[in-house]
């Protein structure tokens, strides 16, 4: 009999809860170079569509050890530089949201020069290539290029599957097989979509004190596109 736990589920960020799969290996592997002390690489950028697991490998990367900071949040640069002032590591996510602050961008290049020079660990990620970054200071663009790059893309169905079924196991439920077909067959290619639909199918079951079925998946299908499922 599947269990549904009436509590809310706190994401752990960590190597072992992430969901390893073709189109992410090489930026798994290169995040876990940049967190062993014992290697020599302490540079990376990962770069990837919303939802493809570069936040997840950056905290799993500063887990009790060093601050981590988006710029999808308001950041000055006396924030930035509180921050990471007396931190070992710099990791900073979703460099696309950089504002056209040349307070900003003189202040994260300064921090990224400083900790380079020292052999300090950085670890940053955004959306596109760091050719593509427009509001990052010059110096900064050619120098993330220095070190270990890697793009994850999980938009394969067997990715999307697997990413699926650990949603699923992260708040400690099974999900059938022809669930897991329904939603992928029903959802757009975009992992942040993807477990969005999980998370108005797994609410509405544990509203309804139900069993996910692939019924039950129908069901809110329907609800969700007349917006009757939040």
């Amino acid at each position: 009999m599947q269990q549904i736990f009436d509590f809310p589920v706190t994401p752990v960020f960590s190597f072992i809860s992430f969901v390893p799969c073709e189109g992410n290996a090489a930026a798994l592997r290169f995040a876990l170079r940049i967190a062993n002390p014992s290697d020599s690489e302490c540079l990376l950028y990962l770069h990837g569509p919303s939802g493809s697991g570069k936040t997840h490998l950056l905290r799993s990367i500063a887990g009790c050890k060093f601050p981590y900071l988006s710029l999808r949040n308001p950041v000055t640069p006396e924030l930035l530089v509180s921050t990471f002032t007396a931190a070992e590591g710099l990791i900073v996510d979703d460099l696309q949201e950089m504002p056209d602050n040349p307070d900003l961008r003189r202040a994260l290049w300064q921090l990224f020069n400083e900790f380079h020079t020292s052999g300090r660990t950085i670890a940053m990620a955004g959306a596109t290539p760091p050719r593509e970054l427009t509001t990052l200071d010059d110096h900064l663009t050619s120098r993330l290029l220095w070190g270990l790059v890697a793009r994850l893309d999980t938009t394969d169905d067997r990715s999307r599957r697997m990413i699926i079924k650990k949603v699923a196991e992260d708040h400690q439920i099974r999900i059938p097989d022809d669930v897991v077909d329904y939603v992928l067959s029903t959802t757009s290619r975009e992992v942040g979509a993807l477990i969005t639909s999980f998370q108005h199918l797994y609410r509405y079951a544990m509203a309804e004190k139900r069993r996910i079925t692939l019924p039950l998946a129908r069901e809110v299908r329907e609800l969700t596109l007349t917006e009757r499922v939040l």
